[in-house]
Formats: structure tokens, sequence, C-alpha cells
């Protein structure tokens, strides 16, 4: 077998018994028998060189390398659906498929009302729209298995052509009967006294908030984190605690129970449009920019700014805002 290539019925084979959890009902997915998707697991794993799935008698779970090896083997069977949809519409003289991907709350919040902004004729008959981690938003913009991408920063890469970034003051979520709903302004001082529900990945808002936090002095006495603004916005209307999060979603999708307030601190979430490299945008994605452009725009407190601060660290760049508006 060549090395340099993975037989494509082998990876389709993995990717359903990892979607079913077993390999009789993956087998009933892809039309084929038990012995033939047991066999296609057993010469990919001789491929890669190592187990995906470890075997306990009938039942089978995913190493922890199958789970790995799952992210790269979704993202290229993705790619390839989309390379026959780009190929159909090529053959019927149709728009190109529309690919774009961005973090949760930029994919509910504005997504959708930027393509509903669209003119009709400017919008595919096919259009893919995936929720990621900033992480994997930007993977897939540089794979070029998305025509655009969302992310929040940073975002430094060569293969990236920045359209545009947006700044934007944090909030804090309350239950409509929490005591500090009736305040305008929450002060983070607040939150020694309240459990604080935030963001979980270090390196990017969250990072911020601790900071934030820190140089006022206060230590929550307890935090729920997530990887969801969204399920951190749930969590406070059910009086869990007070959300410090981005205003996306808070200004696109009000969520009944939960009143919104300014912080007394500033703490910037800085997210940014992304595109491939080199690859001129078609009318369909510079319209879409646009829109998203013009939707983000009415975030209060919003300000747009050019790509080029992207290339800097998030802190430095929310200073270098501060300084173009001083």
């Amino acid at each position: 077998m060549n090395r340099d290539v993975i037989d494509i019925r082998l990876l389709e084979a993995f990717a359903a018994v990892m979607s079913a959890g077993s390999i009789t009902s993956a087998a009933r997915l892809l039309g084929r028998s038990q012995p033939v998707v047991t066999r296609q697991i057993q010469d990919l794993e001789a491929e890669v060189g190592y187990a995906l799935f470890s075997r306990n008698g009938p039942r089978i779970s995913p190493t922890p390398k199958g789970v790995l090896f799952h992210a790269e083997v979704e993202r290229l069977l993705m790619g390839l659906k989309h390379i026959r949809q780009r190929a159909d519409a090529i053959g019927a003289g149709a728009l190109p498929v529309l690919s774009l991907a961005a973090i949760p709350a930029l994919a509910a919040g504005f997504v959708p009302a930027a393509l509903a902004a669209l003119e009709r004729e400017l919008l595919p008959s096919q259009v893919h729209v995936q929720a990621l981690s900033a992480e994997n938003v930007v993977q897939s913009v540089l794979s070029q298995s998305v025509d655009f991408g969302l992310a929040s920063l940073p975002v430094q890469h060569p293969g990236l052509d920045v359209q545009w970034v947006c700044e934007v003051p944090c909030v804090a979520c309350l239950a409509m009967d929490h005591p500090l709903a009736k305040k305008k302004v929450v002060r983070l001082k607040d939150l020694g006294d309240s459990r604080l529900l935030t963001m979980a990945n270090p390196y990017r808002l969250r990072r911020r908030v601790d900071e934030a936090l820190e140089r006022e002095g206060v230590v929550p006495a307890e935090i729920i984190d997530t990887n969801s603004s969204m399920t951190a916005i749930a969590m406070a209307k059910q009086s869990l605690g007070i959300a410090i999060v981005e205003p996306v979603l808070t200004s696109s999708l009000p969520v009944e129970g939960v009143v919104t307030r300014r912080l007394d601190v500033s703490i910037p979430f800085l997210f940014a449009a992304l595109s491939p490299t080199g690859r001129e945008l078609t009318p369909t994605v510079g319209s879409l920019n646009d829109a998203l452009r013009a939707a983000v725009a009415l975030m209060p407190g919003a300000k747009l700014h050019s790509g080029a601060t992207a290339s800097l660290e998030p802190d430095e760049a929310a200073g270098e805002f501060e300084k173009a508006n001083s």
C-alpha cells in the first residue's frame, strides 16, 4: 500500500464507527457488511501504525490517539464533501458553495443575520456553517476547507488575511432576581461575594478576565467555567452566579430571565474576520463580510479596526485601540 495516501474508504469506516459507537451500527450506516468494516478498521490501524480503538469483547472505544486522529479525519472528509459540492455547482453553472466557520457565539449571534442580509441572488443553494473553537476556525481557514472565518484573537499566522478586527467590552449577565440586577453597572469587586461564571480557555478571554480580577484584588470564592458563553448565560439564568461574557449573544439573542449589565472595568473581547491569504473574496463572500461587519458594529461599545492589529497579542491590540481613540 502507498504510505503517502490512505484509502478514503478506510477513513469513512473509521469516521462511521466513531459516530455510531460500534462496528455493527457503522456497517449499517455505510451499507457495508460488518466483516468488511472490521477489516477496514484493522487495515487503517496497520496503515497509521497505532491502535485507534480499544477492544473489550464486542465493545470498542476510541483510544486517545484515535480521538485525536478523528478530528483530522473529520476535517478531511468534510473538505472532500465540499469539493464534490463545489464541483457539482461549477458543472451546473450555479453559485459556488459557501462554507464558513465561527466560534459558537458568533455563529449563533451574527452569522444568521448576515446570511439573511445577503441578496437572494448571492446566496448559494448550499451553505455550510460550522461552530468551532477559535483554534479550529483558524485551522479551517488555513487549510481552505472554509471560505471565511470568525475567531477570537490571537490569530497570528502568515496564511491568513485579516479583513477586520472588532473590539467590544465584556458584560455581566445575571438572573433578573439577582440583587445586583438592580444596578446599572456591576463592579468587579462585587464578584467577591458571588460565584463567577466564565470561559475555560486560559489563552483567550479567560486570561483577560483573570487579569482584571487580579488588578481589582478580587478572588471569587467559587468559579464555574465553560467553553460556551451561551452555557454561562444559561447558568446565570438559573441563579448559579454572575457570567462575564462577550456581548455577542446578549446583543443578538436576548435570553428571557437574564439581564445584561455593564462592568465598571473594561475587559475587551477581540475577534477577527479571516480569509485564506491570496484568495480574492467572491461577490458572495465579500457581501457576507460587509454584512458581518455592519452587524457587529451595532454591539454597544463595539469598535472596528483594520486587520493589522491582529498581529498583536490581544492585550497589545486593546492598548493600540485605546491610543487610537484617545
